[in-house]
């Protein structure tokens, strides 16, 4: 079993660089998969606490705590929406140059409309010499960061703006996909969860825990493949 890689660590946290594919816990669908917490508990040898969720397909900051009381507190917090998190995708297309996206996403469990934001923010455009679904192939390298915590909101509100995530199997579009797995041998949902930002629950200090997607090896080929046609905004 592979050890994860741990951003930071004090008495009261830690936090890990999750890779894709992992589950932040077993589910009763999965409840025979390693998932992250059972990992970092044996790994660190005592028990965390996840305060917030990651998808499967997702990589990057995921955030756990020590002690429950710390655990009720960091929950709290992302309640209160004073916790911020920020996210990197590669999406399909060129989307505005920011925005915010105010559409409601429907809970899979209860099916209620929950109110839902996201605000973006385009960062490079890539145009590549091929076609996909009839167009000129083109890609834009996302910064998100969600206002509010819906269930595969970042997923669900881009394919409702019409700028899917590349590699995104349920809410992406096939023809991309595929492209990318075919050109570049991308077989990942390009999203990942670059930083997180917080008042630390029991010292009150400011922390910033960030890892650059390229740490994750198919980011780091894809955006080797193409680092000479990407232009900054």
């Amino acid at each position: 079993m592979a050890l994860l890689d741990i951003l930071y660590r004090d008495d009261h946290l830690v936090a890990i660089n999750k890779p894709d594919a992992l589950l932040v816990h077993r589910t009763r669908i999965a409840g025979d998969t390693l998932a992250a917490l059972q990992i970092l508990r044996d790994q660190i040898n005592r028990s965390v606490y996840p305060v917030h969720r990651l998808d499967r397909a997702t990589s990057g900051v995921l955030l756990f705590a020590l002690r429950s009381e710390v655990a009720s507190r960091l929950c709290r917090a992302f309640e209160e929406r004073t916790i911020h998190k920020r996210y990197r995708a590669v999406v399909r297309g060129f989307p505005a140059p920011e925005g915010i996206i105010d559409h409601p996403v429907v809970d899979a469990e209860t099916g209620i409309a929950r109110p839902s934001r996201t605000r973006f923010r385009r960062l490079e455009t890539l145009r590549l010499d091929a076609v996909v679904e009839g167009r000129a192939a083109q890609y834009s390298l996302l910064e998100i960061e969600p206002e509010t915590g819906r269930r595969h909101q970042i997923r669900r509100h881009l394919k409702h703006l019409g700028h899917p995530i590349i590699g995104d199997t349920t809410y992406g579009r096939g023809e991309h996909n595929r492209f990318f797995r075919q050109q570049f041998g991308v077989h990942r949902l390009l999203l990942h969860a670059r930083s997180v930002e917080l008042t630390h629950p029991v010292t009150d200090a400011p922390l910033r825990i960030e890892v650059d997607e390229t740490e994750e090896r198919s980011w780091r080929l894809f955006r080797e493949q193409t680092q000479d046609v990407w232009v900054s905004e």
